[in-house]
């Protein structure tokens, strides 16, 4: 209800509607007073924005100048008065806080001990303001003791805050009951609002306002103080970005720009994380430093989860080694493990990489506004120099005050017989005090204080003290008159005590900017470089630098490639770059595609790891053949070929988009395979090679193009009992490699293969006799090539080409791999010139 207030403009939802049909009779009280009713939409309306109006100014925004909110200031105020200063001994927490309550903010003791513990955590604030002894929490998210057991006392930076507030630098008002004076605002030295940030939700605005470095902010405003007109990028050149207490990493500056310019942006901040080897092929992940408010136990916590849910796999072991030395949270993989793509997957899964919104709302005269970098610097310039203002006239009033009562010693000493005869001549001091006013022309401040003055001013030496600081006197009230009339003298004060703060507590930035990522992309953190890629018949998949494997000549016996288990051996091997795709097609007709450095790097004894970890097979479904591919071009195709010589043609373009199962590559009939897959730029011969040592060639203009779930057409025409086991495509300037199990071999040109039309039984290519055992595979090679082989125990030996002779069609071929009786060639790899890492 509301006094006073005239029927006309009581408001209904007919603002024209008579007295005499408002819905409400308006009776005079027994006083002689109006009741006059009020809709309850407008009395919510006006006592909601009273209360949202208290909540901005007075709880929930810092102010502009100092950079503090009300709560914050008064504890500092109050510990300020009490004298527990860094210097003295600590005070219990519980003394604060009670003072504050008692004194200056009639608010629960809750709110008041969890804004002076925020103001002693060195990992919330970039420069605490209260030292504690006792525990005060911790990066784990672990409250702090009770206010009865923990101590504290203010921190060494924190009277740089309060200096000079007894001078009368700052406006102050009544407390809360009216009973003490409290300030609007500290005279704040330190700019506080940039260096400790502040966060705080009112009501229908928030504040997030980052903290910065003292050394980088004070050069910042030094610039502004020698250019008024300084620009903004031209500030960024001394203030980089956030510098936040848990150091951590901002990726781009963006961000940052675009919350110095308007007030509003948006940094994302990574984790500091190193990749340390502890064995061979075994590595693990450390992590030193996380973003800004990232709860440390919560982060381990995740990760845990992240493990237990499959979605990060590779992870052995996880432990948190944290102590007083820092942070070190350490996350071991297994062997095998690519520890980019695991901790790629931290970034992108968990808070060590976040997102930090910067909103630079502070309080304004009271009014709410969003700041860009150059008016917080002006603001807290602004009130540097009212503070320097007040401060020197309150010295100068000072000064002049003592100046004038010395002037009147002087007088008194001057004429000290005549002085010491009319005081011992006065009946009491009344008289005298009189008598030296009208005789000496003194004021009643001046003759008080010669009466006051001690016998021992009279000797010679104190006499001279008395001058000296007259003149001394003299000497500094021109100067304060003088810093009073000049900003200049103003501003190079601002400029001696900012140098001054940057001496003393001036310190190197934490947190590091590098540049920007749109996306997270692995390979931003992996070398591009060649690699051997093996997958065995029973599924485990690996890959190794293509240099792993030293040259050596025709029929040597190799290294050994793989340590396999019983009945499990290597089925294929590829060489493509770590920021390649593989397409994986299954024997199923289906494929599926990873990027190369999310295979598992191991060495060359190691197993590898399961592809079922990498790829959602179906059951019975295994791969049979991989294809590199650096991007999915509309003008290139994939040329198919099944066990059962049926070939099929499709665009490249059409397998960009795969699902997380895999799609279809070609239909098959029933008991039929894929059994290889070639790229062609669709003007190309190919060739199909049957395990019986037969060849065909044809023109791939042959197949017309087909969508992805066609079946295909007949490639080649088979004799019973007879498979393909290999397709490639033709090229003149190479020869055609036919390999065998038994680790035989030839080269063949291949101009000695006559152009067919596809569906032919082919020609000759190879006697496959007991000897040479069937064919198992055939590439197109070069002389300067080398070429890789595997045996199903393991073994895998890396010749030159040049070292297998040419030969014609119908013939045995040559050694090329000195394999045991138990043990057999499974695998065929060529490494091209451009490919070797030599």
């Amino acid at each position: 209800m509301a006094d006073n207030i005239d029927n006309d403009n009581v408001q209904g939802n007919d603002r024209n509607t008579p007295e005499d049909e408002l819905p409400f009779d308006i009776q005079p009280t027994d006083t002689g007073e109006k009741i006059v009713p009020i809709l309850i939409e407008d009395e919510m309306k006006k006592s909601f924005m009273d209360y949202a109006m208290s909540v901005i100014v007075s709880r929930a925004l810092p102010d502009a100048k100092d950079g503090l909110k009300p709560v914050h200031r008064r504890i500092l105020y109050a510990m300020k008065e009490a004298g527990i200063s860094y210097d003295k001994a600590y005070k219990k927490s519980a003394r604060v806080v009670g003072d504050v309550l008692g004194k200056y903010h009639p608010h629960g003791d809750t709110a008041v001990y969890d804004s002076l513990v925020r103001m002693v955590q060195d990992f919330s604030l970039r420069y605490p303001f209260i030292d504690g002894q006792g525990n005060f929490g911790s990066i784990d998210g672990d409250a702090a003791a009770a206010m009865r057991y923990t101590e504290v006392r203010m921190d060494k930076i924190c009277d740089e805050m309060l200096a000079d507030i007894e001078k009368e630098t700052v406006p102050t008002r009544p407390n809360y009951d009216g009973s003490l004076q409290e300030p609007v605002v500290l005279p704040a030295k330190l700019p506080s609002l940039l260096i400790n940030g502040s966060t705080g939700i009112a009501v229908g605005m928030a504040t997030n306002m980052a903290p910065h470095n003292l050394t980088e902010v004070i050069n910042a405003t030094l610039m502004m103080i020698d250019n008024p007109e300084v620009s903004i990028p031209q500030l960024m050149t001394a203030i980089k970005g956030p510098d936040f207490p848990t150091g951590g990493v901002i990726l781009g500056s963006h961000g940052i720009k675009e919350a110095y310019e308007t007030g509003r942006g948006r940094v994302q901040v990574r984790a500091v994380a190193e990749i340390e080897e502890m064995k061979k092929d075994k590595f693990r992940i450390v992590v030193s430093e996380l973003p800004y408010q990232v709860n440390k136990a919560k982060l381990v916590e995740d990760i845990a989860g992240l493990v237990r849910e499959k979605k990060v796999t590779g992870v052995s072991d996880l432990r948190d080694e944290s102590d007083r030395d820092g942070i070190r949270v350490v996350v071991e993989l297994s062997r095998g493990t690519n520890a980019n793509v695991v901790l790629n997957q931290l970034y992108k899964h968990t808070q060590m990489q976040t997102t930090f919104g910067i909103i630079n709302l502070a309080l304004v005269d009271d009014v709410p506004r969003e700041l860009n970098l150059k008016q917080i610097l002006r603001i807290y310039l602004e009130h540097r120099i009212d503070v320097i203002q007040k401060r020197t006239r309150f010295l100068l009033k000072k000064a002049e005050d003592r100046a004038h009562i010395l002037k009147g010693l002087k007088i008194a000493l001057d004429h000290l017989d005549e002085v010491i005869s009319l005081i011992r001549s006065s009946a009491n001091v009344d008289e005298a005090r009189e008598g030296l006013i009208s005789k000496f022309g003194l004021d009643e401040i001046q003759a008080k204080a010669i009466l006051d003055m001690r016998l021992q001013k009279l000797t010679g030496l104190e006499r001279q003290k008395i001058d000296d600081e007259y003149e001394e006197l003299l000497r500094q009230i021109a100067d304060y008159m003088e810093i009073i009339a000049s900003d200049e003298k103003k501003y190079g004060i601002i400029r001696e005590e900012l140098a001054d703060l940057k001496d003393r507590f001036g310190d190197e930035r934490r947190t590091a900017i590098r540049s920007s990522i749109d996306e997270l992309e692995t390979e931003d953190l992996i070398p591009e470089e060649d690699m051997v890629v093996t997958i065995t018949n029973s599924g485990y998949i690996k890959r190794l630098p293509v240099d792993t494997y030293s040259q050596q000549h025709r029929g040597g016996k190799g290294v050994i490639g793989m340590d396999t288990k019983e009945e499990d051996f290597v089925v294929d091997i590829f060489v493509a770059s770590t920021h390649d795709y593989i397409m994986f097609f299954t024997n199923q007709g289906r494929v599926h595609w990873r990027k190369v450095y999310e295979i598992p790097e191991g060495s060359r004894q190691s197993r590898g790891k399961a592809i079922v970890n990498l790829l959602e097979l179906g059951e019975g479904e295994l791969v049979t053949a991989m294809i590199p591919v650096s991007e999915f071009k509309e003008d290139e195709f994939l040329f198919m070929a099944t066990s059962m010589g049926t070939v099929k043609k499709s665009q490249l373009s059409d397998f960009s988009n795969p699902r997380k199962k895999g799609i279809i590559a070609i239909s098959l009939a029933d008991e039929d395979e894929l059994v290889n897959v070639a790229l062609t730029d669709g003007s190309r011969d190919v060739v199909m090679v049957s395990m019986h040592g037969k060849a065909i060639r044809f023109h791939e203009s042959e197949v017309r193009v087909m969508g992805r779930s066609a079946r295909g057409v007949r490639g080649m025409n088979l004799e019973s009992g007879d498979m393909v086991v290999s397709l490639d495509v033709v090229d003149e300037t190479a020869s055609l490699l036919t390999v065998t199990e038994n680790g035989f071999g030839k080269r063949t040109q291949f101009d000695e293969y006559r152009a067919m039309h596809r569906g032919g039984r082919g020609v000759i290519t190879i006697v496959t006799s007991l000897r040479n055992g069937p064919v198992i595979n055939v590439k197109a090679v070069h002389d300067e090539d080398d070429i890789m082989l595997t045996s199903s125990e393991g073994i895998i030996i890396r010749i030159p080409v040049k070292d297998v002779r040419v030969q014609g069609r119908n013939t045995q071929g040559v050694r090329i791999m000195n394999v045991r009786s138990s043990d057999k060639v499974v695998g065929v790899a060529r490494i091209r010139t451009d490919e070797k890492q030599m």
